[in-house]
Parts: structure tokens; sequence; C-alpha cells
């Protein structure tokens, strides 16, 4: 099937799994991952038998622009019914690593549901969600992750602009405490720009400092 930008997501793999036995699928997604500045943020929408037509114009958020996005906000909302954002901050990203961090993330969206569901639906071949090791009587349900799953899966897509455009509204927030890195057109990502504020500036308080940032002649920050 092609996964390319020119296709629409559809609800086919999401069916599939409620079909097994399930009664509600969190279909999640992820922005922020690779910013130098600014929380990762992780979306949330739930998938039940009852979910109705995929919104028109729906696609992964990278492949929208922002006016977009905003217009169809509403719409995605509307038709998901239940869904949320979870966001773990800069210094949560130092202390625990951007894994942990998208881990946080993750688990606060789903606290924010009114009801748990039954499984995960991931965007990529890695479960940030579930705990390194097994752990006993974990609370985080079973996790199936699909590479490109944003392109394919409209829970997924419907997730990710949820995500994209919460955390963008969150950098434009930002941007009138720490006008200097123009936080407000880069979102936190490491354009030339934002690098060149970094060089002449120094990192902000809202810079993840553990990463190799772009201060001096150093390399752009890894992307983790």
């Amino acid at each position: 099937m092609t996964t390319g930008s020119g296709s629409r997501p559809h609800l086919r793999l999401e069916k599939e799994l409620l079909r097994g036995g399930l009664q509600r699928l969190a279909a999640m997604d992820e922005v922020g991952r690779g910013a130098l500045a600014g929380p990762v943020s992780v979306g949330v929408v739930v998938v039940t038998a009852r979910i109705g037509r995929v919104p028109l114009g729906l696609k992964d958020s990278k492949l929208m622009t922002p006016a977009a996005r905003q217009t169809l906000l509403p719409v995605v909302r509307r038709w998901a019914g239940e869904f949320a954002v979870g966001h773990a901050g800069p210094a949560e990203i130092d202390a625990v690593g951007i894994i942990g961090a998208l881990r946080l993330a993750g688990r606060r969206a789903l606290a924010q549901l009114p009801a748990p569901v039954d499984a995960v639906l991931l965007d990529g071949n890695h479960d940030y969600l579930s705990e390194p090791e097994p752990v006993l009587f974990s609370d985080t349900p079973p996790v199936f992750t699909r590479i490109k799953a944003d392109l394919t899966c409209a829970g997924v897509a419907g997730a990710s602009v949820l995500a994209k455009t919460e955390r963008d509204g969150m950098l434009r927030r930002l941007a009138l405490e720490y006008p200097d890195y123009l936080f407000e057109v880069n979102k936190g990502y490491g354009t030339a720009e934002h690098v060149a504020a970094l060089r002449r500036h120094g990192p902000s308080e809202v810079h993840r400092r553990s990463w190799r940032l772009p201060t001096g002649e150093v390399d752009l920050a890894d992307e983790g």
C-alpha cells in the first residue's frame, strides 16, 4: 500500500485491532522529539467501533500547513470525541532522557482520558510507553507499533494534529518570554536562525541543556 504524502489515512488497522476483541484503542503520536527547546508532546485519540468517517483533509500533521492544522483542529476533536495531549518539559528531558520523557508525556495523555483504554497504537517501531524492563502489575496497556502509522492510520494522524497544534501554541507563548530565539517561527527546532541565536545568546531555561546544543562552534544537537 502506498504511504506517500498523496495517500489518505484510514481506519483499517484500528478496526482490525478492534475486531480482535478491543473496545477502546488509543492511537498516539508524538511531536517535538527532535527539537532543541520546549517540551515533547504526545497526542491521543480514542478509537472505538462507533467512530465516524475520517475527516476530509486529515493527514500527518507534518504534511499540513499551520493554517490547515488549525482549521482542522475542531473537526478532529469532534470526530475523536475522546482525546488528550500530554507533555514533558525540557528539564524532564534533561533528567530522564528523551525516551523517558516520551513515556511521561504519553502516560500523562492517557491519564487525561475519561476511562482506561484496552491497548495503544504507536507510530514507529519502538514502544516508548512501556517500562524498559517488564514490571509486575504494570498499568500500561498492551502496545502495538506501526511504522509510518501517522501516514496510514487516521487515529494516529488525528493524534499528531492535536499534539502539533497544542505544542506549537506553547512555543508561541514561550516566544513572548524568550524573543531572541524566534520560537514562534522555529517551534524550538534547530533552524539556521535558531542556531545563530543560540550561538549569540546561549541556551535559555527552556532549552534542553543536556543535549549538544549548537553554541559556539559545537555541532547541532543530537535529535535523540
